[in-house]
């Protein structure tokens, strides 16, 4: 299971580009998508692994994707993986019983003037990567899609190192997983910060919570956004260097070590930690 990249939503890029500039994460301007709805930003890493700043092109319109996680500003709102064969991978999770839509071609012009192209299928119910990941494959250089940012290449942040995917029933979304990507059976324990009873994956980037408590600001963003990913967490080579680079807070405990959670007043919420 590798990272391709994690959306980042919210109801204006601009506004978007300016919070993560502020935590020491310039974004580049990618383009428009070819759905002529929305546009987007990224913040490519050294690992290849980016996160995209998503919104619409015209404030308030209806997007075919994200819509409700871009109004709201959810932040965390989709992820992807990526994978050789996508047709292959469809056929595969269709024998499996399990929902697919694709293979889709979709892409964009980058700001070079360069025609993108990629193919995707989206899998499970719901928004696209909402608790799933979605599958991509690039149709033309992966350099024309993304590259390592300048903003952050020569820093200790590596990648996205894990998702973290807010779900209704932990038990059903670990038995999920464990039939569609072969996971192993989970390390369980408590988030306190988050309010969440927590299945952690070893050796893979997926991580699901699931509130303890109907007041939880958890379960608040699942009646808002439904099931989909709430945090993310970045890699770092040298965790004390990357807290001061980034703004981070103070080092928390989570169930697999030390998070340090980046300005929850710039970006909005507890939603990037640094591991």
């Amino acid at each position: 299971m590798r990272i391709d990249h994690v959306t980042f939503a919210g109801p204006d890029l601009r506004d978007l580009e300016r919070r993560f500039a502020q935590v020491g994460m310039p974004a580049d301007y990618g383009g428009a998508h070819s759905n002529g709805v929305t546009h987007m930003s990224l913040i490519g890493f050294r690992d290849g692994s980016y996160l995209e700043l998503i919104s619409t092109l015209d404030p308030g319109a209806d997007s075919p994707w994200w819509h409700t996680a871009i109004l709201a500003g959810a932040g965390p709102s989709g992820w992807a993986l990526q994978v050789v064969d996508v047709p292959g991978e469809v056929r595969r999770l269709r024998g499996l019983g399990v929902p697919v839509r694709g293979p889709l071609r979709m892409g964009r012009v980058n700001p070079k003037g360069k025609r993108v192209a990629w193919e995707l299928a989206f899998v499970g119910e719901g928004e696209p990567g909402s608790v799933l990941p979605f599958l991509i494959h690039d149709l033309t250089p992966r350099s024309c899609r993304v590259v390592p940012s300048a903003g952050v290449v020569d820093g200790p942040l590596a990648g996205v190192a894990a998702v973290v995917v807010a779900v209704r029933d932990l038990d059903a979304s670990v038995d999920l997983f464990q039939r569609v990507h072969g996971c192993p059976a989970p390390r369980r324990g408590r988030w306190p910060a988050l309010g969440a009873a927590c299945a952690r994956f070893e050796g893979t980037p997926c991580v699901l919570v699931a509130p303890v408590g109907a007041d939880s600001a958890l379960q608040r963003r699942l009646d808002a956004v439904g099931q989909s990913p709430c945090a993310l967490l970045l890699g770092a080579d040298d965790f004390e260097a990357a807290v001061a680079r980034h703004r981070a807070g103070p080092a928390r405990s989570w169930p697999g070590g030390r998070v340090a959670w980046l300005d929850e007043d710039v970006l909005g919420g507890r939603w990037i930690g640094i591991v």
